[in-house]
Parts: C-alpha cells; sequence; structure tokens
C-alpha cells in the first residue's frame, strides 16, 4: 500500500503527464499537462498571445495561449491558480511549448493538499 503522503498520491488530474516527460512525444503531439501558474505574460508586441508558465513537482512547461481559446477559456486563464492545458506539443531550438487547446481551471485540487492524509480523496 502506497502511503497517504507519497508523492504518488497526489491529486494529478487525469491523463496529464509530468513536465519532465515534455521530450519524449513526438512533435505536434496532443498531450496534456497540468500545474501551479508561475507565470502568466502578455507582451504588447504578442499580437494578444499569452504566454503561461506552469509548474509541476518535476519541472516547467510553456504554454501558448492563442487569442481563440483566450477567449474560450478566459476565466480560467486570469483566476486560476493551478491549470490543466491540453494541446499541441511544439519543439523549437530547444524550447518545449504546448499550443493551448483546452483550458480548465484546476484550482480546488490545491485545497485537497491541505487535508490531514486520510481525507485527501474524501469530497468536500
Amino acid at each position: 500500500m502506497i502511503p497517504a503522503s507519497s508523492p504518488a498520491r497526489w491529486p494529478r488530474p487525469p491523463s496529464a503527464i509530468p513536465h519532465r516527460w515534455l521530450s519524449r512525444p513526438p512533435v505536434g503531439a496532443r498531450v496534456t499537462v497540468a500545474g501551479l501558474v508561475m507565470v502568466r505574460q502578455r507582451p504588447g508586441t504578442a499580437k494578444g498571445v499569452i504566454f503561461i508558465t506552469l509548474e509541476d513537482e518535476t519541472g516547467i512547461a510553456n504554454v501558448v495561449v492563442w487569442r481563440q481559446a483566450y477567449e474560450r477559456h478566459r476565466r480560467a486563464v486570469v483566476a486560476g491558480r493551478a491549470l490543466r492545458v491540453t494541446g499541441r506539443l511544439q519543439r523549437e531550438s530547444g524550447v518545449v511549448q504546448i499550443v493551448a487547446e483546452v483550458i480548465e481551471d484546476i484550482s480546488p485540487l490545491l485545497d485537497r493538499l491541505a487535508r490531514p492524509p486520510g481525507e485527501a480523496n474524501e469530497a468536500p
């Protein structure tokens, strides 16, 4: 049995891969990552593109959010403390990015992390 405090029991969203594995899928693969929002950037020169940096326990993931995806998922992009992002993998000059298609706010999962070990999987 895995101890309740083990990292393997952390409430990772279904299908999200660890950021350290982003070098494994082929370019163009559809992947899902999840993590804490570390940075949101909307440079004036980026023509409405938003750049988000997510962090999980294995590293960081760079997410590109084009205007159309932003308009569909605005609330999650603006307010989410933790996000689950599904999109297409890009690799260019050693930089790995996910071009967002679906963005979900999974911030409520953070509340589960603060619960005592025996309560981690119970409903609020």
